[in-house]
């Protein structure tokens, strides 16, 4: 899909906003406008999606931030977010970071597979996750460069009573072939 057609695809949701509950558009390049229109559609507090796949839709930066931000203006429907494939960086995490910290987010389910995600940007999500830890039930951090330091501060999370999660992926499996 291109910026034309997730135009279209918004354009269409906004004269209706109260009856989509899930919205999937993994595998496409949205671009700027495109993700700037599901942004608006985001913030309208008419719209109740709960559930929203961008799977490998190579989000940039300043995509990342106009989501978030629109997520934050209005976070009180949304359970389930899948933005794995994504290449984040420090500030995309960061951004993700502030919308967990925010108590009126009601996120569940988190899935941040493949996301290039380092130990340090793991620090960043386990503090978010530490300040506001009773909504979020499942967390995948799989595929993502998350070393003992990252599993620490994931078992962190995990030791504080107040912490829900009922789901964690945060294993790189790597193979080594017995020949070698």
């Amino acid at each position: 899909m291109t910026d034309e057609g997730c135009s279209a695809v918004t354009s269409a949701l906004k004269s209706n906003p109260s009856h989509l509950r899930e919205l999937n558009m993994n595998w496409n390049k949205l671009g700027d406008s495109g993700v700037e229109n599901l942004s608006d559609l985001l913030m309208n507090t008419q719209f109740k999606l709960e559930k929203l796949d961008l799977y490998e839709c190579s989000i940039t930066e300043e995509q990342c931030l106009i989501l978030t931000s629109a997520l934050k203006s209005n976070p009180s429907h949304l359970r389930e977010l899948n933005l794995s494939w994504n290449k984040l960086g420090d500030s995309e995490v960061k951004n993700l970071s502030d919308l967990l910290m925010n108590t009126q987010c009601k996120l569940e389910k988190l899935h941040l597979y493949g996301c290039s995600i380092t130990e340090k940007q793991c620090l960043i999500l386990t503090s978010a996750l530490k300040s506001n830890p009773s909504h979020l039930r499942e967390l995948n951090l799989s595929g993502n460069q998350i070393k003992n330091t990252g599993v620490n501060h994931l078992c962190d999370v995990l030791k504080d009573s107040h912490c829900k999660l009922e789901r964690l992926r945060s294993v790189t499996f790597t193979y080594k072939n017995q020949n070698d």
